[in-house]
């Protein structure tokens, strides 16, 4: 199997990477970077067309959007067991959280683009960002409620979910202070202390998104 993942590093191409990892498959990273116009050049907009990370080619066949992927790769893997079977009434809790993170990770696209990349400043909305991070602690209220209860998001253990959702907590946490949820801050600890996570680290590089440690929302 020749497996080739398109991946910038920092974004939501990690979970595929993370995931490639837990399933301990052999892969090539081909890197790019988001500001030197590397994901709109038309060989990449032919993986995906919305010039986004991650992209995946298994075999000669190319697939996009993080989601996607898992399920995909998922299916082919089912011996892992990272995936409750099909029709089982674990599988339609799975499918909730694996779909959250997107959820999720919608809100935190829209953060970045007003704490960061949203020019000149001056145009950024402090009323925007307080709406946007209000919806984020949702969120993160209804992860810290099961989590309190139990160390991964299905009761039968890990599972792909948690790479969906494990990959958002360093971010959420850039915006929401991790001591109002000590139940996920000790579950995106121990995610990022699993073996599979730490080897995709290594192989995917410093993030070069986020300079700042806490982002405050501006007074305005």
């Amino acid at each position: 199997m020749t497996i080739r993942l398109h991946h910038v590093a920092g974004s939501r191409s990690f979970r595929i990477l993370w995931l490639l990892e837990e399933l301990g498959l052999d892969y090539q990273i081909i890197p790019y970077r988001l500001d030197d116009g590397s994901t709109r050049q038309a060989d990449f907009l032919a993986l995906s067309p919305l010039g986004r990370v991650p992209a995946l080619e298994v075999d000669g066949l190319s697939i996009f959007e993080s989601g996607a992927i898992a399920q995909y790769l998922l299916e082919r893997h089912p011996e892992a067991g990272l995936a409750p079977a099909p029709g089982s009434a674990a599988r339609a809790r799975f499918l909730e959280w694996l779909h959250f993170a997107e959820t999720q990770g919608a809100l935190l696209e829209q953060l970045n683009i007003q704490h960061i990349f949203l020019r000149p400043v001056e145009a950024r909305s402090p009323v925007l960002m307080k709406l946007l991070t209000r919806r984020l602690a949702v969120t993160l209220q209804a992860m810290e409620a099961r989590l309190t209860r139990q160390d991964s998001l299905l009761e039968g253990g890990f599972s792909a979910a948690d790479i969906m959702l494990g990959f958002n907590i360093p971010a959420v946490f850039r915006f929401l202070s991790a001591s109002d949820y000590p139940a996920l801050a000790a579950y995106g600890a121990a995610m990022a202390s699993r073996p599979a996570y730490l080897r995709a680290m290594e192989r995917s590089g410093p993030q070069a998104l986020y300079a700042k440690d806490f982002y405050e929302i501006p007074h305005g």
